[in-house]
């Protein structure tokens, strides 16, 4: 194979990423308008007005929904570190004291001391590729929309508001006054409800320039934050012993596997079906009696497990009887503590039940994993070079690994939003490798639940550092060379697949032939990002209730075959019971 990709993708950013990586070595704050002539020079796929006078609301966006609200008015520093010990040591010894604060679309710790300082735990080099070039693009778009928001007339405006929000009129009237279009202003206030006025007011008057500093960095550290991770796991779980049952590793998110596997918004349509018809409003009970009708090819079962949802917040206690409901079952939830903001689900095969289960996995032979003692850990899947350290520390710790899957968001380069894409090729940014396997999940096996995007297997992805780390040339080599679904997991994986295979650690920059590997290893991506379309990304549109069809039909193809897989060793270790004792 003729391997032409760049070492490290375009010349500027690698510049830029060896710029703040040298000036993070510092133990004192970095100002991140050092920072801001290495990030436009990148002309990030992501950030493609960011040398323009003109606010790209695409990027303040994308970069609102990763960082907690805070950001807007009152923080100037942003600390990371690897743990608690990390922040006591340099200075900050109440952290977790603090105001823990969320972000719509990153799972990270952050907490704020309601002043002036953000800390944030880091799990891998990654989480600071993606921290320092959002942080940086946000400090753009924050000065350009400060500089349209800050006079008079658009602060009286505001003012006048303050009790009763912002109408449609009033988005126009913002449009004339600040030349920022009343559809992103309409976004802005999707993101921020009724804070949207106040919000606005902040920016308007404060002037912020934002500072970093990162306590720490070594691997070690890295380390040692994934053990705790771990250890926090097996005491939550006691009656479990690890390192006597195998596994089937399974990289995705927190619902679609419990959903589909537990069967309680299945048991509840009832209830489900009259919240829609009470409290739902008029487009969730269209879209029921369009389901009911045959006027649309939605699944039921992936709309009641989004009407659940919405139910669950309508209604607290119920996802109090949801959870012991996964429990009585054999799902176990640990919930993520410290520097991992990463759930942990474990699930014993043994108690799965047919009558339960999503109907489109009920498949022939089921009650033989009555017999398993296999599990399937599914962790909320991590960013970059974490997911590494996590396969890493399970594959230490458990008996043996039966399969390795890995489900998760993509960018596509030739297909669209909602699209499912299977690769059985995979370059690695990090490592340099280019590693080819057979990915055992089929094409067919997704289509028969995929209604609205196409499903293109035999693809080339690339595990690339980071969101920001892209520009449209850097790209387009990638395109040339047939590579077409970009997304951060993949590669560390695979590098530790190679480690779980071979008896030395995974090397850099060499073609490596995982077909060998003696178990399955599955792989599926679905699109939620098409960058080479203009300012098409996730801060322009999110996935919604249709992205759910690519989810779920990714969910059932990878469980299709971790369900047929242990039901063919629970058949063949039975047949060899059969002959040992037939004689």
């Amino acid at each position: 194979m003729d391997r032409t990709i760049p070492s490290s993708g375009s010349e500027e950013i690698a510049l830029y990423t060896r710029t703040y990586y040298s000036l993070l070595r510092s133990s004192r704050e970095v100002k991140l308008k050092t920072l801001i002539e290495a990030h436009t020079r990148t002309r990030s796929a992501l950030h493609i007005h960011a040398d323009s006078a003109e606010p790209d609301m695409s990027a303040f966006i994308y970069g609102l929904l990763r960082m907690p609200d805070c950001l807007v008015s009152g923080v100037k520093l942003v600390v990371m570190g690897q743990s608690q010990r990390a922040f006591i040591e340099h200075g900050y010894p109440d952290v977790e004291t603090w105001q823990r604060v969320a972000t719509p679309a990153r799972r990270r710790p952050y907490f704020y001391d309601g002043k002036s300082t953000l800390a944030v735990y880091i799990a891998s080099r990654s989480d600071i590729d993606d921290i320092v070039p959002t942080l940086t693009a946000f400090q753009i778009e924050r000065r350009k929309l400060r500089r349209r928001f800050r006079h008079d007339h658009v602060i009286t405006l505001l003012e006048m508001r303050r009790k009763t929000g912002l109408s449609d009129n009033d988005l126009t009237a913002l449009e004339d006054l600040t030349g920022v279009s009343a559809d992103d202003l309409d976004r802005l206030q999707t993101i921020w409800q009724a804070d949207t006025v106040d919000k606005l007011l902040s920016l308007a008057r404060t002037k912020v320039s934002l500072s970093i500093r990162l306590l720490s960095g070594s691997l070690a550290d890295y380390r040692r934050a994934t053990r705790s991770w771990w250890e926090h796991a097996e005491q939550a779980v006691p009656e479990i012993a690890f390192a006597d049952r195998p596994i089937y590793f399974v990289s995705s998110n927190t619902h679609s596997v419990a959903n589909v596997l537990s069967g309680f918004a299945l048991t509840h349509e009832d209830a489900l079906v009259n919240y829609i018809r009470t409290e739902g409003g008029a487009a969730l009970e269209q879209e029921y009696a369009d389901i009911l009708a045959r006027n649309v090819r939605s699944s039921m079962e992936n709309f009641l497990y989004y009407v659940l949802k919405k139910y669950e917040s309508a209604h607290p206690d119920v996802r109090t009887q949801r959870l012991a409901h996964e429990e009585r079952i054999g799902i176990y939830r640990v919930a993520s503590r410290h520097v991992f903001d990463s759930e942990i689900q474990i699930i014993d095969l043994s108690r799965m039940r047919l009558n339960a289960i999503d109907p489109r996995l009920r498949l022939s032979d089921f009650d033989r994993l009555a017999d398993s003692s296999a599990l399937i850990i599914n962790i909320d899947f991590p960013l970059g070079m974490a997911a590494y350290q996590v396969l890493a520390e399970i594959s230490h710790n458990i008996a043996t690994i039966l399969g390795v899957y890995i489900m998760g968001k993509a960018a596509t380069l030739n297909g669209r939003i909602g699209d499912v894409m299977l690769p059985s090729v995979v370059f690695d940014e990090h490592s340099q490798n280019t590693y080819l396997f057979h990915n055992c999940v089929s094409a067919e096996t997704v289509s028969d639940n995929l209604v609205y995007g196409n499903v293109l297997d035999n693809q080339k992805a690339i595990t690339v550092l980071g969101t920001f780390l892209q520009n449209r040339d850097h790209m387009s080599v990638f395109y040339h060379e047939g590579y077409s679904d970009m997304e951060m997991e993949a590669g560390p994986y695979l590098s530790c697949v190679y480690e779980m295979i071979r008896p030395k650690r995974h090397p850099e920059n060499e073609i490596i032939d995982l077909h060998g590997a003696p178990f399955p290893i599955g792989i599926v991506h679905y699109a939620s990002d098409t960058p080479l379309s203009k300012g098409k990304n996730l801060g322009a549109q999110n996935l919604s209730y249709f992205g759910m069809d690519a989810s779920y039909a990714s969910t059932i193809a990878v469980l299709h075959n971790i369900l047929r897989e242990e039901i063919r060793l629970q058949l063949a270790r039975h047949k060899r019971y059969d002959t040992l004792y037939s004689g």
